[in-house]
């Protein structure tokens, strides 16, 4: 059963955000709990990726260059945009936000469905993690009028749990088990990784049935946006870096589209506005329909180069 959700994982992911639109008692309920399984899924990706390759990722000035563009290129592109299209204060405040935030950390389970090296995934990952408390400071300061103070130490917290714990577990776990028994074990659950990933469509897009029911225009609105940013995020990535090959233009396109708008949110909460979790609801749909575009194109390359 696992091996067929994990084969058809792309497909599931985007059901999922439909899902949690037609039962939002139930996206409601497990929204909680997505730390959580955010745990789990930054450690079994951790698990099963090369430790030294990472680190290596991790020292060389493209992974901080990408950082750059994920975060403040994309936010002065939002910001332009919202002042173009004349929209209001609150709305500007949670689409700038959008750009200022990380990439998801399912992104490195969303790269390895598709049939892509996760490394470079999992370092761009962390380096835009590790950009956000400085895009988002930038962010709440030109956009919010409140008094701007963000919960760093939540912010830290989770930096921990979720980027260096995963990783120290990593090195134990390479450490005292031997490589080849390890691998094996990885082998036989890592099919769990992408399932975790379910999770999040299903339990993000509350907000956005919310919205929905109070004002079905708006929810439209509100979707046609979020499409607009998840395309427009994808192919400017995608040109920038098709040069570097079709593999590396895919991956940085889909990290560049992925968003974390969970962690922003916990390290911000309410001074990102009102707009900002109905716009969140409505970002699952064109974020989880993406790595099958991405597919579509790894495939479709792949046949005219045979």
């Amino acid at each position: 059963m696992i091996s067929f959700l994990a084969k058809h994982s792309l497909i599931i992911m985007f059901i999922c955000a439909f899902l949690g639109f037609i039962l939002p008692k139930a996206s409601a309920a497990v929204f909680p709990y997505l730390p959580y399984v955010l745990f789990f899924l930054m450690t079994l990706s951790m698990i099963g990726t090369d430790q030294p390759r990472l680190m290596k990722k991790l020292t060389q000035s493209a992974c901080w260059l990408f950082a750059l563009l994920h975060s403040f290129v994309f936010m002065l592109l939002s910001c332009v945009g919202c002042y173009l299209l004349g929209l209001d204060s609150d709305l500007t405040l949670a689409i700038v936000a959008v750009g200022a935030t990380g990439s998801l950390f399912a992104t490195p389970a969303i790269v390895k469905a598709i049939g892509f090296d996760t490394v470079f995934a999992m370092a761009m990952t962390i380096t835009t993690t590790l950009m956000l408390p400085i895009s988002l400071f930038v962010t709440l300061l030109l956009f919010q009028q409140q008094s701007v103070s963000l919960d760093m130490y939540q912010y830290g917290l989770r930096l921990v749990i979720f980027i260096a714990g995963p990783m120290l577990l990593s090195f134990l776990m390479y450490r005292y088990i031997p490589t080849t028994r390890l691998k094996l074990i990885h082998q036989k659950i890592s099919p769990l990784t992408i399932v975790l990933v379910f999770f999040f469509p299903f339990g993000l897009i509350g907000d956005f049935r919310v919205l929905w029911q109070e004002s079905a225009s708006e929810a439209y609105q509100y979707l046609l946006i979020a499409c607009v940013i998840c395309f427009l995020f994808f192919a400017v990535t995608y040109f920038i870096y098709k040069r570097s090959g079709k593999e590396n233009a895919l991956i940085s396109a889909i990290t560049a589209g992925n968003r974390n708008v969970l962690l922003s949110y916990t390290v911000a909460g309410s001074l990102l506005g009102p707009a900002f979790l109905p716009l969140v609801g409505a970002l699952q749909i064109p974020t989880y329909f993406l790595p099958m575009v991405a597919k579509f194109i790894a495939k479709h390359s792949t046949k005219n180069k045979c």
